[in-house]
C-alpha cells in the first residue's frame, strides 16, 4: 500500500518531483501545496492544489508525510524556509532517493532529500536534511554534504570532502579530497577546487578563483543566479 504525500511547489522542480515520485517510489502524491499568494487556482498537474494556511486542515499531518519541492532562489533560503516551515505543521518530510543510482547500506541521508539517477555514492557518505542532488555524481568516500545545498550535474567530489550548508555547485566541478567548503558559497561551473573555501565566497574558473561575499563580482554573481 502506498504512502501518501503532498508536495510543497508549484513549478518545474515539484512536476519533476511529482514525477520521480510517482514511478520510481513507494510514495503516492495526492495534492500540491504554496503559499497563498501563489494559488492562483484549484489544481496543479491534475491534483487539488491548496492553499499552504489550508493544507494540515484538508490534509493533515498524522495521515499525510510531505515533501518541499523548491530550486535554489535565493542561495536555497527559499527552500530551506518552507521546509522549516512544513515541519513546524507537524509534517514528516520524505526524501526521494532514485532507484537508478549506486548508493552502499551505510549511506546516512536526512529528510526532504531529492537525489536523481545515476549517483555513484561511496561508503560512509553523510547527507543532511533537504539537499538536491541532480543526475550524474560521483560523491567519494568519507564525503559529507551538509542540509540544504544544491549540487548540479556531472560533479566530482573526493573522498572526505566537507561541503557546508546552503551551497551551490554548479555542473561539471571538481574537488580535490579532504577539502573543506564553508556556507553558503556558491561555485560555479566547470571550477576546478584544490583548497578549502571559506562561508560566503564565490568561486569561478579553472584553478578557481575565490572572491569574498563583499567583492562586487560576487555580489553580481549572486544577483544574477539567485536573486540576491
Amino acid at each position: 500500500m502506498s504512502k501518501k504525500i503532498v508536495i510543497f511547489g508549484t513549478g518545474e522542480i515539484a512536476e519533476l518531483a511529482h514525477y520521480y515520485f510517482k514511478h520510481d517510489s513507494d510514495y503516492e502524491v495526492v495534492a500540491f501545496t504554496a503559499d497563498d499568494d501563489f494559488v492562483t487556482g484549484n489544481a496543479f498537474n491534475d491534483l487539488p492544489l491548496v492553499p499552504f494556511t489550508k493544507i494540515a486542515e484538508k490534509y493533515p499531518p498524522d495521515r499525510y508525510d510531505a515533501h518541499v519541492a523548491l530550486s535554489y532562489n535565493k542561495l536555497n533560503q527559499i527552500r530551506a524556509d518552507k521546509y522549516y516551515a512544513m515541519k513546524d505543521k507537524g509534517y514528516r518530510l520524505v526524501s526521494y532517493v532514485c532507484s537508478k543510482s549506486f548508493d552502499w547500506p551505510d549511506l546516512s541521508i536526512g529528510d526532504n532529500c531529492f537525489i536523481l539517477e545515476n549517483q555513484t555514492i561511496q561508503p560512509t557518505v553523510k547527507i543532511g536534511n533537504n539537499v538536491m542532488i541532480w543526475s550524474g555524481n560521483h560523491l567519494g568516500h568519507g564525503c559529507k554534504i551538509k542540509d540544504h545545498t544544491y549540487l548540479s550535474s556531472h560533479i566530482c567530489i573526493s573522498g572526505h570532502t566537507v561541503i557546508g550548508e546552503k551551497c551551490f555547485v554548479g555542473v561539471n566541478s571538481t574537488f580535490k579530497d579532504f577539502l573543506n567548503i564553508g556556507d553558503r558559497v556558491f561555485i560555479a561551473m566547470d571550477v576546478s577546487v584544490t583548497k578549502d573555501i571559506h562561508d560566503d565566497a564565490v568561486v569561478v574558473g579553472s584553478p578557481a578563483t575565490i572572491f569574498n561575499a563583499d567583492d562586487p563580482v560576487a555580489i553580481k554573481l549572486k544577483k544574477k543566479y539567485f536573486n540576491l
